[in-house]
């Protein structure tokens, strides 16, 4: 029996298991030096951000050869990586607080190949939210989202492929120019309206940002999404309202530098867990809703749609 003093070669517990040690220490300063890797080559560090939860899956595969060499500086080491994950994505774990319930809200990429549209339609309607943010509707499918949705929300804004419904009134609604450049006139993926709700006026942005490409020379091709993010920060910092809420298929993670230009006006937002992407498998939620003056409470998914992303819903208060 194999015993945590020396080895059949002599090692001791400290001086053998240098590999998993070794590793464990790399994943470990990626996550908690994700901000320094640069973007100049590939745009690594937003690929890494966008799946960075994910490394902490190496911390249970690394305590295996670790326990099994019987290696006490790779069990050392891994406490570097779990202890950044815990402060990174911890609270993700905690049940949500229950201090919502002010504003409850939906956020859905309905896909513009959806089968179903009044099915889908259905299953949003069921949470009763206040406000439903939809992306990627097409003119065919909008009777069917229309005619669902209109009995219980007699407000609705449309602009493109954009989409708020809502229980209050909605007033100044108008389509948000987020294009980057080149893109012609008639991409229209963003609105901003005025809902009148009941604890007062709150500023409602729906986005849907450009997809991210892979390929040679740009690698992770996020060029035109970060440019978009930056357009829908300059209008959101322009906003006169106190209290906005976005609701988004923003094609990237809450920790990817490429929304760092809106997650510093809109502080509040939900962990990276759950996941809302793709629906059939999902490895990461690039669906967000994030606020200023209101606190992300609480955001859970809803059930598979038609779609290839997964609902999400939120609760927010003070």
């Amino acid at each position: 029996m194999r015993r945590w003093g020396v080895d059949a070669r002599g090692r001791s517990a400290w001086r053998r298991g240098w590999l998993p040690a070794a590793l464990a220490l790399l994943v470990g300063v990626l996550l908690a030096g994700h901000a320094l890797l640069p973007n100049r080559i590939g745009r690594l560090g937003s690929l890494l951000e966008t799946f960075l939860p994910w490394l902490g899956a190496a911390v249970p595969v690394l305590l295996l050869p670790a326990l099994l060499r019987r290696s006490v500086a790779a069990l050392l080491a891994l406490a570097l990586p779990a202890t950044a994950w815990l402060g990174l994505f911890g609270a993700a774990l905690l049940p949500g607080d229950g201090s919502g319930g002010g504003i409850t809200v939906v956020q859905h990429n309905v896909s513009d190949t959806n089968p179903g549209p009044a099915g889908t339609a259905g299953a949003l309607a069921r949470v009763r939210a206040d406000l439903v943010g939809m992306q990627e509707l097409t003119a065919p499918a909008l009777s069917a989202y229309a005619a669902v949705l209109g009995r219980d929300y007699p407000y609705r804004s449309v602009h493109g492929t954009v989409g708020l419904w809502s229980r209050h009134p909605l007033l100044d609604d108008r389509p948000l120019d987020i294009r980057p450049a080149g893109i012609g006139p008639d991409w229209n993926r963003g609105l901003r309206a005025t809902a009148r709700m009941p604890g007062g006026d709150v500023a409602v942005y729906v986005a849907h940002l450009p997809s991210v490409r892979f390929g040679l020379p740009d690698g992770f091709g996020t060029a035109r999404r970060d440019e978009s993010a930056g357009l829908l920060a300059r209008a959101i910092d322009a906003e006169p309202l106190a209290t906005v809420i976005l609701l988004g298929d923003l094609n990237t993670t809450v920790h990817d530098r490429g929304l760092a230009p809106v997650r510093e006006l809109l502080p509040s937002t939900a962990p990276a867990f759950p996941f809302s992407w793709p629906a059939a498998l999902p490895v990461a939620r690039i669906d967000q809703v994030m606020a200023r003056s209101v606190t992300v409470a609480d955001l859970w998914t809803l059930p598979a749609t038609g779609s290839d992303h997964l609902p999400i819903a939120a609760r927010l208060g003070r």
